[in-house]
């Protein structure tokens, strides 16, 4: 029984016009070749899958074909012929990873003098170059620059950055481009088709986004599902569960936890995705690639066309995107990013996303010079959500306080006046009527004073605080939170000043806050929506109580 061939094998491009995605040089090759100005040192540079390899094959068969057509080998005349079956010995491969020393490139200078056996040239195919040693680059440098006329090398790699310049100086570059995910999803539908594979075109879809736009791995991870479900219809609930991957609304539910701060239930969904065997590498990027669509809809606005996703998924991240700013998002990515260069080689996955997890809620935790500014965009996303909630619930109260009608300690949540305790509302009654006019003017214009304090994070704690107001006038600031505590300093003396700055500037008067932490209901406190309440209740009474009856003209 034959053994069987890998589809990326079999559907390898053997002409320069079966190869997709990268038009411009192979256009620039076969003109080179019809024309006759065939350069000697070559450096295809690009990511995995995209092409380089394939390409510098068919250069290698081109260059020495009887009859090429239009620049592309025949492949039927005796030299395509016996390349293809590696009877050739005038195309010669050489995996740098593997042999990078100099004296394997001292093997490659003893052979080039000698003319090929058959066609024009000997093809010296170098893939991974950037792996050679600096001794092995010194070696080939002379050799790269001057060849025999009957020579001419091909170096492809993926980290241009590693090859000395006096190598890159020396060749033609080529950069190859990341192939398009139509193109993927074209030529993944036609080799389905050829093979009989039958497929959903999300599923389709789905295999060609997970790709990458490496054409090598849309072929193998089209070979992995159809091999696990063969003789089945391939649909996208059968490629998510071969290929280990996470629908996007666990994503969202992921994120969701993260804005939220709730590190046990992010940790559990980490510990759902491994139980049921999904694949922490691919987790990582597929969640990067979440953040990255949620990104391009905060920064380009309607970028449907850049999402590669349904609509139904579009309408699902438009609604994500308004949880979180595009700072924070920024912020995301950069750590996950991080992440995705570790945990390929790691043997600690598990322990590294839950890491990285963690740095998110946990912008304190990091420990580096930019901790700050991360702290600060936390804060800021939280009080660009906080601030509406504060400015309509202390409206809500001023609203309640003109038209008579009760609010509880909550700021806001308003119950019927009968379930209040006789003893709190009398409490109430005695403050309001010893509070001084000042304190009875600023609280129903506590929305504007929050909303004009310039400290941007001291604004978001406010929205943890509730607000009291003692006999002696001053208004507390009542806190349980560990808000601060976890993400900034937490609140103090400073932060009252700028409170009561902050209130001079809206009524002009001088306004004393208090910080005070611990259990609220002190006998000798009262909720600001309570007297605010009682005021807009009792006003007339107290004032007739003070000034006498107030008769109407």
């Amino acid at each position: 029984m034959p053994s069987y061939t890998a589809l990326y094998r079999k559907f390898r491009p053997r002409t320069f016009d079966e190869v997709r995605g990268q038009e411009v040089i192979v256009e620039t090759l076969k003109n080179q070749i019809k024309a006759g100005r065939i350069g000697h040192a070559y450096l295809f540079v690009g990511t995995r899958g995209t092409g380089k390899t394939t390409v510098a094959k068919i250069m290698a068969r081109a260059v020495n074909c009887l009859s090429p057509a239009d620049g592309s080998p025949c492949g039927e005349c005796a030299t395509c012929r016996a390349i293809s079956d590696g009877s050739a010995l005038n195309i010669i491969e050489l995996d740098a990873a593997s042999n990078n020393g100099v004296d394997d490139v001292r093997r490659i200078i003893d052979e080039i003098d000698y003319s090929p056996a058959i066609g024009r040239y000997r093809v010296y195919i170098i893939d991974e170059v950037h792996m050679f040693s600096a001794g092995a680059f010194n070696a080939l440098l002379k050799t790269l620059e001057e060849p025999p006329e009957h020579v001419i090398f091909i170096l492809a790699t993926t980290e241009t950055a590693k090859i000395p310049v006096t190598i890159l100086s020396r060749c033609q570059r080529y950069d190859f481009r990341r192939i398009s995910l139509d193109e993927i999803k074209s030529r993944l539908a036609e080799v389905a088709k050829s093979e009989g594979i039958e497929a959903t075109d999300d599923a389709i879809d789905y295999i060609a986004r997970s790709a990458d736009g490496a054409m090598r791995d849309g072929l193998s991870l089209l070979d992995r599902c159809a091999a696990f479900h063969f003789g089945e219809k391939l649909t996208l609930d059968m490629a998510l569960d071969v290929l280990g991957a996470v629908e996007v609304r666990v994503y969202g539910a992921l994120l969701d936890s993260i804005i939220s701060g709730n590190v046990s239930e992010a940790l559990e969904q980490i510990a759902a995705a491994v139980a049921d065997g999904r694949d922490l590498t691919q987790y990582v990027g597929d969640f990067i690639w979440f953040l990255r669509n949620l990104m391009l809809i905060h920064a380009a606005g309607d970028a449907s066309h850049l999402l590669d996703v349904s609509e139904e998924d579009r309408t699902f991240l438009l609604g994500e995107s308004e949880k979180i700013s595009i700072d924070v998002l920024i912020r995301y990515i950069r750590i996950f990013s991080d992440l995705s260069s570790k945990i390929r080689y790691s043997t600690q996955k598990r322990v590294m996303v839950e890491t990285a997890i963690i740095r998110l809620m946990r912008p304190q935790a990091e420990g580096s010079g930019s901790d700050v500014d991360a702290r600060l965009a936390a804060l800021e996303d939280r009080c660009d959500r906080g601030e509406k909630k504060i400015n309509d619930t202390l409206i809500r109260i001023s609203d309640a306080a003109k038209n008579g009608i009760p609010v509880s300690a909550g700021m806001g949540e308003q119950t019927p006046s009968a379930e209040q305790d006789a003893e709190k509302e009398e409490r109430t009654r005695r403050i309001a009527r010893a509070l001084p006019e000042e304190v009875k003017e600023a609280l129903p214009r506590m929305p504007e004073i929050i909303m004009s304090v310039s400290n941007t994070p001291l604004r978001a704690a406010l929205n943890t605080c509730e607000f009291m107001v003692d006999q002696s006038g001053e208004i507390v600031v009542h806190t349980n939170s560990t808000y601060f505590t976890d993400a900034e300093p937490a609140l103090n003396a400073q932060h009252m000043s700028e409170i009561g700055d902050a209130a001079a500037r809206v009524t002009g008067k001088e306004i004393t806050f208090r910080l005070e932490t611990g259990s609220a209901g002190r006998s000798d406190l009262a909720s600001a929506g309570d007297i605010m309440s009682v005021l807009g209740i009792e006003g007339m009474e107290i004032l007739e109580e003070e000034t006498g009856p107030v008769t109407e003209e």
